[in-house]
């Protein structure tokens, strides 16, 4: 029986010895901070603001992805400080502001950048040290909420040499690699959509909605009405073969000799489909027929100008 026991006392022995203890590491907390800003005041006096929305699409909420160390050593609980949705929405909005942009400008021409979180995580592997890699997927809507920016993958990655231990290493490495995301967003691209086109033809698709926010709005048409004889009064108004576009009721312009400058404030004009849309004139005065003639929306836009004369008949 004393044999027996004493088995058993020395395999118990044997089995501590040869088991490594267990290190549990300490629960840790990163700041998060914007650690680089871009250059400063390089889109300014741009023609249209732009909003900020981020949203939290990430598979994983761990901040610690890997922790490839001996192992004996327990994954630590890691968390970040402030929490990540509102540092993102607040640091995003500092860089943006610190190139030029124009926040929450005007809810009615703000056009809308949609950024969602996908990953922000910091890893530790043996021989590599500490890695941060920050994705988001970016869209840029218009003002009506139309996607003119599709869907872009953005990915920030930085690596920083540091033992498994120093979680103020593993904070710089995420911090560095939210910088080099922002960094690889294409702002010029961005840019470019809040910028309203010297022409019409370079906004092909923008449509009027009486903001005064597109080229169109923003071409003045010259416009000049004769009869012989004159002292006729002139009409115009809508035709639209597209929907985008609807028909109109006359709308009096003047007598003639009429002449005036003015913009097309057309709702849902656009210049792709100007071509489908016709502007009627008509011409009356007492004891004349009435006459009308149309002109294309296209043709007049490009010439800047609608110029006519109407020879009347006698009734």
């Amino acid at each position: 029986m004393k044999k027996v026991l004493f088995l058993v006392v020395l395999v118990f022995i044997v089995t501590s010895c040869g088991a490594p203890s267990v290190i549990t590491m300490p629960s840790q907390t990163i700041p998060l901070t914007l650690s680089k800003l871009p250059q400063s005041n390089i889109y300014i006096n741009l023609d249209y603001g732009i909003r900020l929305n981020v949203a939290d699409k990430r598979s994983s909420n761990e901040v610690l992805s890997k922790y490839d160390v001996a192992l004996n050593i327990k994954r630590p609980a890691v968390s970040t400080y402030p929490n990540i949705i509102p540092f993102v929405s607040e640091s995003m909005k500092k860089y943006m502001q610190t190139m030029g942009f124009e926040l929450d400008s005007d809810i009615n021409t703000d056009y809308m950048l949609q950024a969602e979180i996908t990953q922000f995580q910091v890893s530790y592997l043996s021989g590599m040290g500490w890695m941060g890699t920050v994705c988001l997927d970016i869209q840029i809507y218009d003002e009506n909420r139309k996607q003119v920016y599709p869907r872009t993958a953005i990915t920030g990655r930085a690596s920083v040499s540091g033992n498994y231990n120093n979680f103020g290493i593993a904070a710089e490495a995420l911090n560095n690699a939210y910088v080099n995301a922002l960094n690889d967003i294409d702002w010029n691209r961005i840019a470019y959509f809040l910028k309203r086109a010297d022409s019409p033809s370079q906004e092909k698709n923008k449509q009027v909605t009486g903001g005064g926010d597109t080229a169109l709005e923003h071409t003045i048409i010259r416009w000049y009405v004769d009869s012989a004889p004159k002292g006729a009064d002139v009409y115009w108004r809508v035709v639209s073969s597209t929907h985008d576009v609807k028909n109109t009721n006359q709308n009096y312009l003047g007598t003639t000799p009429y002449e005036s400058t003015e913009s097309f404030d057309i709702k849902g004009l656009t210049y792709n489909n100007s071509g489908d849309v016709q502007i009627e004139i008509s011409c009356e005065k007492a004891g004349y027929a009435t006459q009308r003639k149309r002109f294309n929306v296209r043709q007049a836009i490009d010439q800047k100008e609608i110029s006519t004369k109407f020879n009347l008949i006698s009734e």
